[in-house]
C-alpha cells in the first residue's frame, strides 16, 4: 500500500543551508515547505498539518523558542513534533525547550545524516502522527506504540501478560484498556496483591466453600470465579508470598481453581494481566519469585515510562484533569498559565501520573480564581531548583516589575518593539519577561 510520504516544516533563515536541508529532506522522501521568517512559518503550521517541525533557533523576525511556544498554545496537543538546530551559544535554549515538550536538537555544524534519523524517527517511521482521539494513554511516542500494541495483545486472550513501571505510571489504567479492546463480556477484577493478608490470600483469589474456616458462613467466590470470561488483574504481583504463587501458577496454567475448603475442580477462563513496580528478574535471582511463575506471566511485557521521560504527556494529562474536575464541579473550571505548566514540566514527578492528578485537584481546590497562575502547593518545584532571592521579597520584585512592564505596554498600544526599545531590552528579553510573568499578549 502506498503511503504518501510526511511533509517536514523546515524553518531556517540562511539561504544556504535552508537550501542544503530541502533538498537532502526531498531526497529522503520528505514533501518540505521551507520558510525563512517564523511567522509565515506559525501560521503554516497551524493550518498545515505537519509531520514535523524543523527549526532554527535564531530567526530574523521571533526565535524558535516564541515559534514553538504559539504553536503549542494555538494548537496544543496537535502540534507536530519539533527538532532545532542551534549554534553552541544557543545550548541552555535548546535544552529548556526540550523540558517544555520539543522532540530534540541538534548542534552547528549540522550532521545532516543524524537529523534525518532522528527526523524519521519522530515522523513515525515515515507516517505523519495521526489525530488523536479522546480517551488515549498519552500524546507521546512511548505511549502511543503502546496503544497500538494493545489490538493486537487484545487478539490473543489466552496469553499473558506483565505490565511494569513505576508506582503511580498507570499500569491499571493500560490493563483496562486492554480489557476494553478484547471486547469480552466478562468483567475486569482489580486485585492489589500486596494490600491483601497472606492469611487471606487464597480465599480471596480462588473463595471458598461454607464452613472452610471459622466465620465463613456461606460460600463465596474468589476473584478468579468473579472475572470469568473476563480479565483480573493482579496488581504489585512481585509482592505476593511465595507460598501462594505455587499455587496461582497452577491456577493460570489449568484454567482451573479449587474453593478453599473445596475438593472439585472448577473451570474458570479468565484472562490474567499482572503488573509490578519491581524488577521481578532480581526477585527470581533472590529466591523472592518463583522462576517458573515469571516466565509463565511474562510472555508479552509492557514497559510504561516513568512520566519525567514522556514529558510530552505531562500538561496533556494535566488538562485531562482539570476537564474531570469541572465535569465534578462546573462551578471550579480552571485554565492553566504558561508559568504554571512550565512549573509542571520542570518538576520530575516521582509520583509519576498519580501524583500529578492530586496537583491537579489540590491547584483546582485552593485557587480561586478561573486561572491557575501557578499551583498551590510547593512539591512542584523540581528538587534542583533553589532560591535564588529571599523567598519574601521575591514576590514583591516580581510584582513591580510585572506592573512596570504592563504600564509601559499600555503607554506604547501593545508595540512589543516600542516597550521594548523603552524599556532598553531586546524584543526577545520582553517576550520572556512577559510569559515569566503572565503578561497576556494583548496588553494595550
Amino acid at each position: 500500500m502506498n503511503r504518501t510520504p510526511p511533509k517536514v516544516c523546515l524553518v531556517e533563515d540562511d539561504p544556504i543551508m535552508g537550501e542544503s536541508l530541502r533538498e537532502r529532506l526531498t531526497l529522503e522522501g520528505y514533501r518540505v515547505d521551507w520558510y525563512q521568517l517564523g511567522r509565515e512559518a506559525l501560521s503554516a503550521i497551524v493550518n498545515g498539518g505537519y509531520g514535523a517541525v524543523v527549526s532554527d533557533i535564531r530567526l530574523p523576525d521571533i526565535d524558535g523558542a516564541d515559534l514553538f511556544r504559539s504553536v503549542r498554545e494555538q494548537i496544543d496537543t496537535k502540534a507536530p513534533p519539533t527538532v532545532f538546530i542551534t549554534g553552541y551559544g544557543s545550548i541552555d535554549s535548546a535544552v529548556e525547550l526540550l523540558k517544555l515538550g520539543a522532540a530534540d536538537y541538534f548542534t552547528k555544524p549540522l550532521d545532516i545524516k543524524k537529523l534525518t534519523e532522528r527526523l524519521r524517527d519522530v515522523c513515525g517511521r515515515h507516517r505523519p502522527p495521526p489525530m488523536r482521539p479522546s480517551g488515549v494513554l498519552g500524546v507521546s511516542a512511548a505511549m502511543r506504540e503502546i496503544e497500538e500494541q494493545l489490538p493486537q495483545l487484545a487478539r490473543h486472550y489466552e496469553t499473558a501478560v506483565l505490565i511494569t513501571g513505576e508506582s503511580g505510571v498507570g499500569k491499571e489504567v493500560v490493563a483496562r484498556k486492554l480489557h476494553e479492546s478484547q471486547r469480552t463480556s466478562g468483567p475486569f477484577i482489580a486485585v492489589n496483591c500486596a494490600a491483601v493478608a497472606e492469611s487471606l490470600a487464597e480465599a480471596e483469589l480462588f473463595g471458598h466453600e461454607r464452613g472452610a474456616f471459622t466465620g465463613a458462613a456461606r460460600s463465596r467466590k474468589g476473584v478468579f470465579e468473579q472475572a470469568v470470561d473476563g480479565t483480573l488483574f493482579l496488581d504489585e504481583i512481585g509482592d505476593m508470598p511465595l507460598p501462594m504463587q505455587a499455587k496461582l501458577l497452577r491456577a493460570i496454567q489449568e484454567h482451573s481453581i479449587t474453593r478453599v475448603g473445596g475438593t472439585g475442580l472448577v473451570p474458570v477462563h479468565t484472562r490474567v494481566i499482572c503488573a509490578t513496580h519491581r524488577d521481578l528478574h532480581k526477585e527470581v535471582e533472590r529466591g523472592a519469585f518463583r522462576e517458573d511463575l515469571y516466565y509463565r506471566i511474562n510472555v508479552i511485557t509492557v514497559h510504561i515510562p516513568p512520566l519525567r521521560e514522556r514529558r510530552e504527556d505531562i500538561v496533556w494529562l494535566a488538562d485531562r484533569f482539570l476537564s474531570e474536575h469541572a465535569a465534578r464541579f462546573p462551578d471550579e473550571r480552571k485554565t492553566l498559565s504558561g508559568s504554571a505548566q512550565a512549573q509542571l514540566l520542570q518538576y520530575d514527578w516521582p509520583g509519576n501520573v498519580r501524583e500529578l492528578k492530586h496537583a491537579i485537584e489540590r491547584a483546582c481546590i485552593l485557587t480561586p480564581d478561573p486561572f491557575i497562575q501557578s499551583l498551590a502547593i510547593d512539591a512542584v518545584r523540581a528538587p534542583h531548583q533553589a532560591e535564588t532571592q529571599p523567598g519574601e521579597l521575591r514576590p514583591y520584585v516580581q510584582a513591580t516589575e510585572r506592573e512596570h512592564i504592563i504600564e509601559v505596554l499600555r503607554k506604547n498600544g501593545g508595540s512589543i518593539q516600542s516597550t521594548a526599545h523603552e524599556l532598553g531590552i531586546s524584543r526577545k528579553t520582553l517576550w520572556q519577561k512577559m510569559k515569566r510573568l503572565d503578561i497576556p499578549k494583548d496588553t494595550a
